[in-house]
């Protein structure tokens, strides 16, 4: 009989091996040594010496070429037949006849009875003798001193287990791949105690592979480039000796680590050939070691390699390092800065977010964590490298992410070690990251741990302040504790012209209006009808430029006939006066300055403006200078702006009619109660479009709206008016964002299309906004823009303007309805519901924690998760390429 050659990929036991063909690797047989048999691996447990016998043919032949012969077949009934037969190795040796004689193998009781050739009688009275020599001297199976090894194939402690194993390296071979980042371990504990586990390679996200879902039987098609992916793995490491450290566990308990084979660690193979992708999740893990990881996958993106072969480079954004100023933190994670060329633009810090402030937990910390980068930053000298640049859409105006570093730190990072900011997680192929993005995910990951900032468990402290210019009376009272103070710590909040502040003072928990004394700074137009005095608009912008958002301290004289504090403002232990007199932005008035006691100071300020001619003094003229009488000071004794407004002040079974007036782009909705409100509110919109029909009422507002204003609006789409709130103001543009309060839907209108809500008729004290803030109880809508709009789109299509019944399961802090709809035409119980629809078409999913009334309702959460399956099951939604949440 003729030798053939072939590939050994495994060994299955002892006495069996599959064979590739060197040509094609696809191609396998199964073949068997002839006239032995070997003792069985087993899942209810091995038979003694299984694995030893097995490992020593594995070790001689897995991976290597071999050369071998067919001598008989054996019929199968339930299969094709078995092949029986020898191997050659290279190096000259053979099998059974090397196994037999080491006591690894041991003859079949018909060995022979089927053979009648001279060749297989030969074998048959080698193999004989080799056995009885064997049995002679204890070897292999015939030990009687020997203990085989114990194989565990289940890991019923995953956590006990990584806790006594995290970052050893344990000797292993492995048993199984399932896909390329997937394998199936045997970890060699000691000589005689082994573990069979399921192994997650650190730091790599493979493509997967088609498998067959148990639950159902149904096959799941695999992701491109999942078989080779697994192909080129099992090449390598297919019942390879390699050395597995544990770092961690998968939610499912699964173990994550890195596997070694002399060559080096798998994980950078996958990753350079484009076979894979990073796994974030892993970052924390690995530590330093995700470096390489990275570096590997830009080369293979570069060279356009198996997952990245249509990769397109994006367009850059312009990574030169500048120097910038930071003029004002509105978030966190946002602040503006000003170039030394002059201009001032919004930049977000790369990969980190502020305290969510749709997060219950996370709100709370958003102004402490503003608070914690102001004081680091506001007025200071900063590098700034734009990393990239996201286009406008969905309403958001164009956003740069950068990365920022003051004093040698990078900001992000600094925010992240004090847990005052939460790490992206961005898509695989999401390339807008930070530089840095390893060790942001580190430095999170340890202030979770010491439980800083937001991820502490106690709530923080709230800081109130008291609007002490709301009234002459107030600021009276606050006036008596100030003026015995001097020099009072304070925070300017809000610049409302050149010498007109906002100011903090967190000593006294105060909020006041600041008029500076001394001086007069030309006014800015407060309305369309009005103009900027000359430079008022310059005053407003060094104002901003100079003092917003920086600790000062404040010298309070007196209180105006408004509720206004006169006094003086420091800025770094200079008056702010005096540098606006000097800049030639504002005037002295000698009556107030001889009073303040600062009159010499600031007519040197403003004779030093005259002679450099600045600003206000540009064509000053001596010679033609005349004396005039000092006109009385104005600024200090009208409003110029607005103080602000006080803040306003088992599961339940409560039905209401409602009807779903708006979807908004995070799927919170504006509902109205069906009833007597609806019923007014119906008679007071008659009433309110006969009233802004008559061209007498045809009148504009009486100045620039202001940010919570009640105005009468003119909708866009219908032209009729309707209530609504002034959410924000754009003066450049002369436009107001308006919210509608009885439909809760939004849009920006000019000035125009307002008209003051005065009217008695038509207040919210005669009829309250009918538009009531709610959320879908127990539902997490997906983060990702792509399905959380889909998701908008199908709550829209289903629930919008139809009436519908709402059980309200819970009533929020603020108000807001935690509602679970109801179609009364469809809906049996509360487990037949809209959001267990939501859920079932993968557009939400059950949170993985629960509040604690949310864990109260178990039915409910019982039918919703079971929904959930059923999508995931199906692809549907956000589950479409699997379970998001399974690592």
């Amino acid at each position: 009989m003729t030798r053939q050659t072939a590939k050994v990929k495994s060994v299955s036991s002892g006495d069996t091996l599959i064979l590739t063909s060197l040509n094609n690797a696809s191609q396998e047989r199964t073949l068997s040594l002839a006239f032995v048999t070997a003792p069985r691996l087993r899942k209810d447990g091995d038979e003694a010496f299984a694995f030893e016998s097995r490992d020593f043919l594995r070790s001689k032949t897995v991976g290597k070429v071999i050369q071998f012969q067919v001598l008989y077949t054996i019929q199968s009934a339930s299969s094709k037949p078995i092949e029986l037969g020898r191997i050659w190795l290279q190096t000259g040796e053979s099998f059974p006849e090397l196994a037999v004689a080491e006591g690894w193998l041991k003859l079949r009781d018909n060995a022979g009875r089927n053979e009648d050739s001279e060749e297989a009688g030969a074998v048959l009275e080698q193999l004989r003798t080799a056995e009885a020599k064997a049995k002679a001297e204890s070897k292999g199976l015939w030990s009687t001193s020997a203990k085989p090894v114990q194989t565990t194939n289940e890991l019923s402690d995953a956590d006990t287990f990584l806790e006594r194993w995290k970052g050893k390296s344990i000797d292993a071979i492995i048993e199984r791949i399932l896909s390329g980042d997937r394998l199936l371990v045997r970890l060699l504990l000691d000589s005689t105690r082994h573990q069979q586990a399921m192994l997650m390679i650190a730091g790599v996200r493979a493509p997967m592979t088609k498998r067959v879902n148990p639950s159902d039987g149904k096959e799941q098609p695999g992701e491109e480039g999942g078989d080779a992916a697994r192909i080129f793995v099992e090449e390598r490491l297919l019942q390879r000796n390699v050395k597995v450290t544990p770092l961690g566990l998968t939610p499912q308990k699964q173990l994550i680590g890195t596997v070694r084979h002399p060559n080096g660690s798998i994980a950078e193979f996958i990753i350079k050939a484009g076979l894979g992708w990073c796994q974030d999740m892993h970052s924390t893990l690995l530590g330093s070691d995700m470096a390489t990881l990275r570096e590997g996958q830009k080369a293979a993106k570069q060279n356009r390699l198996g997952v990245f072969k249509g990769h397109i480079a994006p367009q850059g954004a312009n990574n030169s390092l500048v120097e910038a100023h930071v003029t004002k933190i509105q978030s966190a994670d946002t602040l503006f800065i000003r170039s030394k060329a002059g201009g001032e633009k919004r930049v977000n810090l790369s990969s980190i977010r502020q305290p969510k402030p749709s997060d219950a937990k996370q709100a709370p910390f958003g102004a402490e964590a503003k608070e914690f980068l102001r004081k680091r930053l506001i007025g200071k000298n900063v590098r700034v490298t734009i990393d990239a640049k996201r286009p406008a859409q969905d309403g958001f105006q164009e956003r740069e992410m950068a990365t920022i570093t003051h004093n040698n730190q990078n900001v992000a990072l600094v925010l992240v070690e004090n847990g005052w900011a939460s790490v992206i997680r961005h898509r695989k192929t999401d390339e807008d990251r930070s530089p840095i993005y390893d060790e942001l995910l580190a430095a999170e990951e340890a202030a979770q741990q010491q439980q800083k900032g937001m991820w502490s468990p106690k709530p923080p402290t709230a800081k109130t302040y008291v609007d002490a210019s709301e009234n002459v009376q107030k600021a009276k009272i606050q006036l008596s504790v100030l003026q015995r103070q001097k020099k009072v710590p304070a925070v300017v909040d809000y610049v409302k012209s050149g010498s007109r502040f906002t100011v903090l003072v967190p000593k006294e928990n105060a909020k006041l209006t600041l008029v500076l004394s001394g001086i007069r700074a030309p006014r800015t137009a407060r309305n369309a009808s009005e103009k900027d005095e000359p430079y008022g608009a310059e005053a407003l912008e060094f104002a901003n430029r100079r003092v917003n958002q920086r600790d000062v301290e404040v010298d309070v004289e007196n209180i105006d006939k408004t509720g206004g504090f006169i006094g003086t403002l420091y800025i770094n232990r200079e008056s702010f006066a005096k540098i606006l007199v000097e800049e030639g932005l504002a005037t002295v008035h000698a009556y107030s300055a001889e009073q303040s006691g600062t009159a010499n100071e600031l007519f040197a300020a403003e004779s030093r403006a005259k002679e450099a001619r600045k600003n206000l003094w540009h064509d000053w003229d001596p010679s033609k200078e005349a004396e005039e009488d000092e006109p009385q000071q104005q600024d200090a004794g009208q409003p110029n702006g607005t103080n602000g407004e006080a803040s306003p002040a088992p599961r339940n079974k409560d039905y209401r009619d409602v009807v779903v007036t708006n979807v908004d782009e995070t799927c919170r909705l504006k509902l109205q109660q069906v009833g007597s409100g609806t019923a007014s509110l119906t008679e007071l919109m008659s009433a309110f479009r006969s009233f802004h029909m008559n061209p007498s009422n045809n009148t504009k507002l009486p100045g620039p709206p202001k940010a919570g204003d009640l105005v009468a609006a003119q909708f866009s789409e219908d032209g009729e008016w309707y209530r609504a709130k002034v959410r924000h103001n754009d003066r450049t543009n002369q436009q107001a964002d308006v919210l509608y309060i009885d439909y809760g839907n939004g849009e920006k209108l000019s000035w125009s299309k307002l008209r003051a809500l005065s009217q008695p008729q038509f207040s919210t004290q005669k009829l309250r906004p009918q538009a009531s803030d709610a959320v879908l109880s127990f539902l997490q809508f997906p983060t990702q823009s792509d399905y959380l709009a889909d998701a908008v789109s199908f709550v829209q299509r289903e629930t919008l303007d139809k009436q519908l019944v709402a059980n309200v399961d819970r009533v929020g802090p603020e108000g807001t309805l935690y509602v679970t709809l109801l179609d009364p035409q469809h809906s049996g119980s509360l487990q037949e519901s809209f959001n267990a629809d939501v859920v079932g078409e993968g557009f939400a999913m059950v949170p993985r924690k629960l509040t604690g009334w949310e864990k109260a309702a178990t039915e409910v959460i019982k039918a919703l998760q079971s929904r959930e399956e059923e999508a995931k099951k199906e692809r549907k939604g956000m589950w479409e390429y699997g379970d998001l949440t399974e690592d």
